[in-house]
């Protein structure tokens, strides 16, 4: 639905969630949370879909938690309500799918923890960025999670506490985007990413998704044993002997999923 605070459809094995709480800047509120969670685990679901992609209607990605629903929250509900905010850093990392955020605007606050959350980000040149919850006094616990997972405490630390804005080429370089494309190219390059993640074996992908993801709770021996373990499930699928045989007869591979 076009009035929808989340809006969702498919196409060419491509799921797309378009935040679209525009009046809003897609700060998230209730509805915003669960719905998005929903679509992912949709998504996640649907065996058309190889890949899913988070994008935006209006002029920002998001701009965090909305200030005024956070400010009619009763106190006892606090817990409860910042647990569905910070929902989607469980939403994603369990997912079978990769998830791609397109940013365009500014991405700040818990928009941003969305960003650190998906597997790849591919950013607008003039995209802003920043873990900004502690200039008006809160502090950005749940995007710090995914943010510590990617750049390490240190840096993480500083981003928290200090509350700066970065640009997209600043986040680039220090690993939190994939790619920085002039404002125009932003759709055409995150499709083009996408399409090629999609023509993959879906089972690789996944293979590849939670051998990477299901590491983050581990320790380093543990992790290569579970890396170890995911690559030999997909070993004796026949999509991997399809793979290989297509490499060495020269053509094109047919996914089964199985």
């Amino acid at each position: 639905m076009a009035n929808s605070e989340i809006i969702t459809e498919k196409n060419n094995h491509k799921g797309y969630i378009t935040l679209n709480r525009t009046s809003e800047n897609n700060a998230f509120s209730i509805e915003f949370a669960l719905l998005l969670n929903q679509a992912l685990k949709d998504f996640d679901k649907d065996d058309d879909v190889r890949v899913v992609i988070i994008r935006n209607n209006g002029k920002h990605f998001s701009v965090g938690i909305d200030l005024k629903v956070l400010e009619s929250v009763d106190d006892e509900k606090l817990f409860e309500f910042i647990a569905l905010m910070d929902m989607h850093n469980h939403t994603i990392a369990n997912m079978k799918k990769p998830v791609i955020s397109s940013v365009k605007g500014y991405c700040v606050a818990n928009g941003a923890g969305l960003s650190f959350a998906c597997d790849l980000t591919v950013a607008a040149q003039s995209a802003v960025f920043g873990t900004t919850a502690v200039n008006v006094g809160l502090i950005c616990t749940g995007p710090g999670i995914p943010l510590t997972k990617n750049i390490g405490r240190k840096k993480a630390m500083e981003m928290v506490l200090l509350g700066e804005r970065f640009t997209a080429q600043e986040m680039y370089e220090m690993g939190l985007v994939n790619r920085v494309v002039p404002d125009e190219e932003l759709e055409g390059k995150t499709e083009e990413i996408a399409d090629a993640i999609a023509a993959k074996s879906p089972l690789a992908v996944s293979a590849g998704k939670r051998g990477i993801s299901g590491s983050y709770d581990m320790g380093y021996h543990a992790a290569v044993d579970n890396g170890t373990k995911v690559f030999a499930e997909l070993c004796a699928t026949e999509d991997a002997a399809e793979g290989i045989r297509a490499f060495l007869e020269k053509r094109k591979a047919e996914w089964k999923l199985r």
